[in-house]
């Protein structure tokens, strides 16, 4: 008896020193945010005060790079979302011969790390002078998202009956309009849930920006963030909570608003009837 309570325990002992590894520099963010005297060490606040979020919002360039992340993230999430649909349309629905060894190929491209294409990347962006662009670095986020995003889509688009499609046919819809009357509704929940994550993963991506953009006025807040760690290991605690809080709102956001639509799943059983 006492083996088996045990065994049913551990994994709850487990869970929760991982819950508290997670807990406990989430608190150290929110306490030193309203801390004008934060420290390294985790503790409460003599005197909350909201001074360190006044001085970040009351930055300009902290406003911008902002702005810059949030148009990099947003632009990068439709147009993956766009060109993954479109891109996972012929894999679901056709039957192609070299098909199987294609998708292979995709998610054998997710797998490849940033680091290692970064150099002929950029000596591509100089060849084609798109060096120091937003519109570049958006590009090269949303092809590097891409491999993931297709094999996501295609997956979420074979849950959908085709013959939903072929009664819009019949009814004279043509096969653009059939994605987006028909397929595309009703893979709302794998949409959100590819739109998150690109957004997620641009949002928090600091090395592709840093590499191809040298302009700081165009970094985004993924890069600027690292302005509060001084040359000399002097480093602005209180600020730099304050701004990792309002970095986190965009995708906490994000993610609130999108999860009614993934909590709906694919309710796809009744569509078919009659």
């Amino acid at each position: 008896m006492k083996k088996i309570k045990l065994e049913v325990a551990v994994p709850y002992i487990i869970l929760s020193v991982i819950g508290v590894c997670f807990l406990l520099p989430l608190l150290w963010v929110i306490f030193a945010s309203i801390d004008e005297n934060a420290q390294q060490a985790l503790t409460l606040p003599d005197k909350i005060t909201f001074t360190n979020y006044t001085s970040i919002l009351s930055d300009p360039a902290n406003i911008r790079s902002f702005m810059i992340g949030l148009g990099l993230s947003l632009g990068q999430s439709i147009l993956v979302v766009v060109v993954g649909v479109l891109a996972a349309y012929p894999l679901s629905r056709y039957t192609q011969k070299y098909k199987k060894p294609f998708m292979y190929t995709i998610l054998f491209m997710t797998s490849l790390p940033i680091t290692a294409v970064m150099v002929p990347v950029y000596q591509l962006f100089v060849f084609l002078n798109l060096q120091d662009s937003l519109f570049g670095t958006m590009l090269f986020l949303t092809a590097s998202s891409l491999p993931y995003s297709i094999w996501m889509l295609k997956n979420f688009m074979d849950s959908v009956p085709i013959n939903l499609e072929e009664s819009a046919w019949v009814d004279g819809a043509s096969i653009w309009k059939g994605v987006r009357k028909v397929v595309a509704p009703l893979m709302i929940p794998g949409i959100c849930t590819v739109a998150i994550f690109t957004f997620s993963m641009s949002w928090g991506n600091f090395f592709v920006p840093y590499i191809l953009i040298q302009t700081p006025d165009k970094f985004p807040a993924s890069v600027t963030i690292y302005q509060f760690f001084g040359t000399y290991g002097m480093v602005e605690y209180g600020k730099l909570a304050a701004f990792s809080v309002i970095y986190t709102m965009p995708a906490v956001v994000l993610y609130l608003f999108s999860q009614r639509f993934m909590s709906q799943g694919f309710s796809l059983g009744g569509a078919t009837k009659g």
